[in-house]
């Protein structure tokens, strides 16, 4: 599915404020979802179920952290994450676990998570599809998630840090040279992300482009013909948790040498407020490159 018009933003963005204002009567907090879904709650959630690393983050730098009861594998940060149980992952979600945990909100991951958001939905549990797709629908994820738990407070302030940091960064990196980018997410087959993924929002705001924004799968297959046709200045891989493509770039089979940055995968990746940290350390390592100060193909970046 598509991710929610700017409308849809502003209507979620007025349903917390309206909800908030004083001699209303409100039987609970309301907001829209990611999927354009509205989602009430009687009363702010205590007990809430996080299906995917991203949520879970979400939820925690919202000031939800104590409300979480259980998560997803790979749910590992912050590091008071890693001790609640899980309900499983990539490869199947314990729907039985997770009804006999009781919760009143659920957060999924949208296109992560497949039937299981509809089927907990359909046997009477609460759930809020999440997938930022807009660098400001960090932001508002904050805001929605904390209002959902009644962490108004924690969840605006997560919220302005948030854009404080993605103004600083669009401010500073504004006219810089631009740069083309081939962002490799896998190899077998290799696969890359397309323009419409927030990868490539974290790229134009560093002052760069992606070489396949253009195509219209949100994670595209690609052949590496074609990677070496479409010419990049930079190649940036994703490392961590074992994770690190970089070797296989080193040997660039093009005509001319590539510089091959690295940026963590987990600040970068996930639609999180770390995502800030990672495109500063895009856009510095983008901006050595604009310096010739970055070691090209067959050489091992920093």
């Amino acid at each position: 599915m598509h991710s929610p018009s700017p409308f849809l933003s502003l209507l979620s963005g007025l349903l917390v404020l309206v909800a908030a204002l004083p001699g209303r009567s409100v039987a609970g907090p309301v907001v829209v979802d990611d999927a354009g879904r509205t989602v009430r709650l009687e009363r702010p959630a205590h007990r809430v179920v996080s299906l995917a690393p991203h949520a879970t983050e979400l939820l925690f730098a919202a000031g939800a952290g104590s409300r979480v009861v259980a998560v997803s594998e790979h749910s590992d940060y912050p590091p008071a994450a890693r001790a609640l149980p899980r309900v499983g992952g990539g490869a199947g979600l314990d729907v039985e676990r997770i009804l006999a945990l009781q919760p009143d909100l659920v957060v999924a991951w949208q296109s992560g998570n497949g039937p299981v958001p509809e089927r907990l939905r359909r046997l009477g549990l609460t759930v809020f599809l999440s997938e930022p797709r807009r660098i400001d629908e960090i932001a508002t994820s904050l805001e929605r998630l904390g209002h959902l738990a009644g962490s108004d407070p924690v969840a605006a302030r997560a919220a302005r840090r948030f854009r404080e940091g993605v103004r600083a960064l669009r401010s500073r990196y504004a006219g810089r040279e631009r740069l083309r980018v081939f962002y490799p997410v896998w190899d077998r087959p290799l696969m890359t992300v397309n323009g419409d993924h927030m990868i490539s929002a974290w790229l134009r705001l560093c002052g760069a482009d992606n070489i396949f924004a253009g195509l219209p799968e949100l994670v595209p297959t690609v052949g590496l013909e074609a990677v070496v046709a479409a010419a990049p200045d930079v190649i940036v891989v994703a490392v961590g948790k074992g994770r690190d493509r970089r070797a296989q770039w080193r040997h660039w089979p093009g005509p001319d040498a590539v510089p091959v940055l690295s940026v963590p995968a987990d600040w970068l990746e996930r639609q999180t407020p770390r995502a800030v940290d990672g495109a500063r350390v895009l856009c510095r390592k983008l901006d050595a490159v604009r310096r010739g100060a970055t070691p090209a193909q067959g050489q091992a970046p920093r």
